[in-house]
């Protein structure tokens, strides 16, 4: 039974499906280098609208990459802490809508 792992904590978007023998089945990393580059450290809102962008094309590619079907997700998992507070909330919010649309 896949668990599907989302981390947003500051400025990389990320999933990760485990197995239920804690295998990596898939991870799947988008970075924010090139947009925070500019101002030589992470801009929190620019990071936060970044994972909006991003979040569930990142949760599709892991699914995907891990040959499994979104339905098969049995429980998911989120970073809820330390990180950027807009950051956070997206990925707490794609975790809940996830596992809603589970049961």
């Amino acid at each position: 039974m896949p668990l599907l792992a989302i981390e947003t904590t500051c400025d990389e978007t990320a999933a990760a499906v485990i197995s239920q023998e804690r295998r990596v089945l898939s991870s799947v990393v988008a970075s924010q280098d090139e947009l925070h580059a500019r101002w030589r450290g992470v801009v929190p809102e620019i990071a936060s609208r970044a994972h909006v962008d991003r979040i569930i094309p990142i949760i599709d590619q892991a699914i995907n990459k891990a040959g499994i079907k979104h339905s098969q997700i049995t429980a998911v998992a989120v970073a809820i802490r330390p990180g950027l507070i807009g950051s956070l909330l997206i990925g707490l919010s794609a975790a809940k809508a996830i596992a809603a649309s589970l049961q």
